[in-house]
């Protein structure tokens, strides 16, 4: 089994790439964003370590649960507080990947882990190969408001605390432009040409 690494800004096509790979039966597509949430539940180690980080920035909601919009905001806006935030992230995220990664059945012969902040997080020691999916920065930003409905200058705050299309191409294996002629046909046969020339 090959576990490949998918990483990029928001808007640069991570879903995209991940949905045509996940239409071959031996390949299982692990989403770092949904296991992020799913750790959120009020019984987890990882939600208790949250809300004892943040209990001066009123996070929870009503119930008792993670106002994620909240927590959302403080960390656009508080470089220290993100940076908090995504290292108790990466100590309880790490370890829920591997394992699920680990219990994978033997048909699965390549473990995509689609990961925005694959490097930060350090998972690219788990990987046997990078992919960084890269986009123009207008283009990123159109997709984002289509995709979230927001403002354009929200999504640009967004983009700017993110890493820049060099630092992807610096760090990946292997880039994957995605601009607004690329089309579904072109982006599978680059994801076959690298699937081939690596692995099989």
């Amino acid at each position: 089994m090959k576990i490949i690494g998918i990483t990029g800004s928001s808007g640069s096509g991570k879903t995209t790439i991940c949905e045509i790979l996940s239409q071959k039966k031996d390949v299982k597509i692990i989403n770092v964003d949904q296991i992020a949430k799913n750790l959120t539940n009020s019984q987890t180690d990882y939600f208790l370590e949250i809300k004892q980080a943040f209990q001066q920035d009123d996070i929870l909601l009503e119930n008792g649960g993670l106002n994620r919009k909240k927590l959302a905001e403080l960390i656009y806006h508080d470089d220290s507080k993100r940076q908090k935030l995504n290292c108790i992230t990466f100590k309880h995220l790490v370890p829920a990947i591997m394992q699920q990664t680990n219990d994978l059945p033997d048909d699965i012969k390549i473990v995509i882990i689609d990961a925005p902040l694959l490097f930060e997080a350090g998972l690219e020691k788990y990987c046997d190969f990078t992919i960084a999916m890269q986009a123009p920065i207008e283009l990123k930003i159109n997709r984002i408001c289509k995709r979230d409905h927001i403002l354009e200058e929200v999504a640009k705050a967004r983009l700017e605390i993110q890493q820049t299309n060099e630092f992807y191409r610096k760090n990946a294996d292997c880039v994957i432009e995605n601009d607004e002629n690329t089309t579904i046909e072109m982006l599978t046969q680059r994801m076959n040409q690298i699937l081939n020339k690596f692995y099989f």
